[in-house]
């Protein structure tokens, strides 16, 4: 071997090899290289992607990683599309089918990491305040599938050397068949618009729809699905367009007012119902909460009986307090006294039609809290008094019968079960 030219000489060596083991050499030493760049390359470019994203939060640094990846495919690629070709002894059709592949591999990988930065633009915009309500997740959707249809066009075209004009040409007799493919992605898009321009849903509402069993906070809002989280911790996966073409309820209304319903009965035995005593009437002054309402009664129903007493009328004749109504009173200042109730929305005290089981004696109000366990806890200590309560002013609740009220009506009557 001459020494001053040991690269002259090395040639000379590889000359003289068989041409298929001079062919397999140059893949190897291409395919060697070809991953060495790669490496180089790829740890570059995920250093200067992580720097770069390091700033805008560790989410964001996370979601370059994939860019950084994907794009550093792209130089050992054109590594082997222009390399394949210096490749001795090397049969021409395999040398044309390598450079394709290699094409098709670039815009392969390109059209990956456009996918990945359309996630990093949505991990960026979710960040801004108020991104919630305007969430952007379906249009970069559309983007990414625009892209991957664009990729797809033009790896067929790279592989099969044709302009990519000539097989856009072709799709315009697929028309049909791609509306029918795209069906929902196009009736999601639209949906998904009309959602986010009419302000219709948001992520962390709380939505019911109980024709697909969803009934929680909405997680996710994307192109062809919204996620809603169940109160039991499931998740219903709905398709976009029914949230156009069907309906659901949507609290977000009661949490922006700050205030949420409580719409309960109570269910008065009719048989209680009566009027007050003058004595009963007196004793009911020591609630502080109808006292004024008493007295202001007892002058009212004075000036409208004295033409009846006048009169020398029957007493059936003249009003009277009924204890139904006073208790009907007492819960209504029992209200406005209450400080969870919102004393600026509609609070009602009101008799419902009667039932079979009883007089309905509905409370209509709104605490002054939207937290669902505190809401329970002041709903609860509300009917708790007024339940216990209810008795000062001699009206029962209905009940239907139990086994311990049969057995107190058999020991009243001194009978046996059987008989």
């Amino acid at each position: 071997m001459n020494k001053d030219h040991p690269i002259q000489d090395l040639l000379t060596a590889l000359t003289a090899l068989p041409p298929w083991l001079q062919s397999l050499l140059g893949l190897a030493a291409l395919a060697l290289g070809a991953a060495s760049v790669s490496f180089v390359v790829r740890q570059i470019i995920q250093r200067l992607f992580w720097r770069a994203g390091i700033g805008l939060g560790p989410q964001v640094a996370d979601e370059l990683t994939p860019v950084a990846r994907h794009l550093a495919n792209v130089v050992p690629a054109i590594l082997v599309a222009r390399g394949v070709s210096a490749i001795p002894h090397l049969a021409e059709p395999v040398v044309t089918v390598t450079r394709n592949v290699a094409g098709a591999y670039m815009v392969l990988t390109l059209a990956l990491a456009a996918g990945a930065a359309l996630n990093v633009v949505n991990t960026l915009y979710r960040q801004r305040p108020g991104a919630d309500a305007r969430p952007i997740k379906g249009y970069l959707q559309v983007f990414k599938i625009i892209v991957y249809a664009g990729a797809t066009i033009l790896i067929a075209a790279a592989l099969m050397e044709q302009s990519p004009l000539l097989l856009l040409s072709g799709l315009g007799a697929m028309a049909a068949v791609l509306m029918l493919v795209f069906k929902d992605t196009i009736l999601s898009l639209v949906a998904s618009v009309q959602l986010t321009s009419n302000d219709m849903l948001r992520v962390g509402d709380w939505i019911e729809m109980p024709q697909l069993h969803a009934d929680g906070d909405v997680i996710d809002i994307a192109l062809h699905t919204v996620k809603v989280q169940n109160w039991d911790k499931t998740i219903t996966t709905i398709p976009t367009h029914r949230l156009i073409t069907e309906s659901y309820k949507n609290w977000r209304g009661m949490f922006e007012t700050g205030g949420r319903r409580i719409k309960r009965t109570l269910l008065v035995d009719q048989g209680s119902v009566r009027f007050l005593s003058p004595d009963e009437r007196i004793g009911l002054q020591r609630f502080a909460l109808i006292e004024d309402y008493l007295v202001q009664k007892q002058s009212e129903l004075e000036r409208s009986n004295a033409a009846v007493h006048e009169a020398g009328g029957d007493l059936v004749n003249t009003r009277r307090v009924t204890n139904i109504g006073t208790f009907r009173a007492y819960v209504l200042a029992y209200l406005h006294a209450h400080p969870s109730i919102s004393q600026d929305m509609t609070l009602l005290v009101r008799q419902l039609q009667p039932t079979p089981q009883g007089l309905p004696l509905e409370i209509y109000a709104f605490t002054n809290t939207t937290a669902w366990a505190a809401y329970e806890a002041i709903q609860a200590d509300i009917f708790d008094h007024l339940i216990a309560i209810l008795p000062e002013f001699g009206l029962q609740l209905f009940q239907s019968p139990s086994g311990k009220d049969v057995e107190r009506l058999v020991l009243m009557h001194g009978r046996p079960l059987s008989a």
